[in-house]
């Protein structure tokens, strides 16, 4: 599977997960009214997506075959192991630089560390 997705195939694809299993002739209108799309672009856009392996168009009806939060879950990891080399901690720095972390923050980060640890065990 294929995730490398622009801006707007990103844009067309919470389209589709807010209304899955969605009609493509629907698709067409929705796109033209959100993205201001012609309907062969819709087409392309569905084609393009069922190619990368996070659409199936099975007679007319659009489905995706990853959630919404698997997508972006696993975009986030890669963007971690991309710029950051796999390393949290150095991700988590970067992203708080100059911030300081609420204490609410700090506590839902200390049971997510808890949690993941108390599994290993």
């Amino acid at each position: 599977m294929n995730l490398e997705l622009g801006d707007i195939q990103t844009k067309f694809m919470g389209l589709v997960w807010d209304r899955e299993p969605v009609g493509s002739g629907e698709l067409v209108k929705v796109s033209a009214e959100e993205l201001g799309w012609k309907k062969s672009t819709t087409y392309t856009v569905i084609k393009k997506l069922c190619e990368k392996g996070i659409l199936k168009n099975e007679d007319g009806i659009v489905t995706t075959l990853i959630s919404r939060d698997k997508f972006f879950a696993k975009k986030s990891r890669q963007f971690v192991e991309e710029s950051f080399n796999g390393s949290l901690p150095a991700f988590i720095a970067a992203f708080y630089s100059g911030k300081k972390l609420t204490k609410k923050e700090a506590d839902e980060i200390q049971r997510m560390i808890d949690s993941y640890v108390g599994e290993k065990k």
